[in-house]
């Protein structure tokens, strides 16, 4: 879906998957919807195992949260910045048009939410902080891949990096 949700047909789905479109009826037979609602959701599952194996290999939360602003500036670099978060574009675009996939999309980073918070707790920052430094993570992180990518630098990245870092720090200390 490089053109976007709505720039994507199942036509054009099925062509460059070599798949009979047929047979992505068969398999979705809610059509363009529940395919891209399954491919959201599987997508959202693997960048969430990513962000956690960058925080569970760091060796404190600091580091974690250093770590992933340090991999996401890198994976804008290496992709000429064209790879960043699926969820977040498709929500952007559809959120107000299609109840379905903003229902998907909402779980996804609440899903996100709840892990990176349980990540901060375990690093020491109060419960009821965590939660709320969680959620400017992930706003931070998405915002970062947004003017990074429209900028092409991802200086932007490494500066709302830097920022994180201090909240959490902050947070750690208290």
């Amino acid at each position: 879906m490089q053109q976007g949700y709505l720039g994507s047909g199942l036509k054009h789905i099925s062509q460059i998957s070599q798949a009979p479109i047929g047979s992505l009826y068969h398999f979705f037979p809610g059509g363009k919807t529940e395919l891209a609602a399954e491919t959201l959701k599987a997508s959202g599952g693997a960048y969430q195992e990513l962000v956690e194996a960058v925080f569970d290999a760091a060796p404190d939360i600091v580091s974690g949260t250093r770590d992933c602003f340090q991999a996401a500036a890198e994976t804008l670099r290496r992709s000429d910045y064209a790879d960043a978060c699926p969820i977040a574009t498709v929500a952007l675009e559809v959120a107000s048009s299609d109840e379905t996939l903003r229902e998907v999309t909402a779980e996804i980073f609440e899903s996100w939410t709840e892990s990176a918070t349980s990540r901060f707790t375990a690093g020491g920052v109060e419960p009821a902080r965590a939660r709320e430094l969680a959620t400017v993570f992930l706003a931070t992180l998405e915002g970062g891949f947004l003017l990074s990518r429209a900028a092409k630098d991802a200086t932007t990245m490494e500066l709302l990096g830097h920022s994180m870092v201090e909240l959490v720090e902050t947070a750690v200390r208290r």
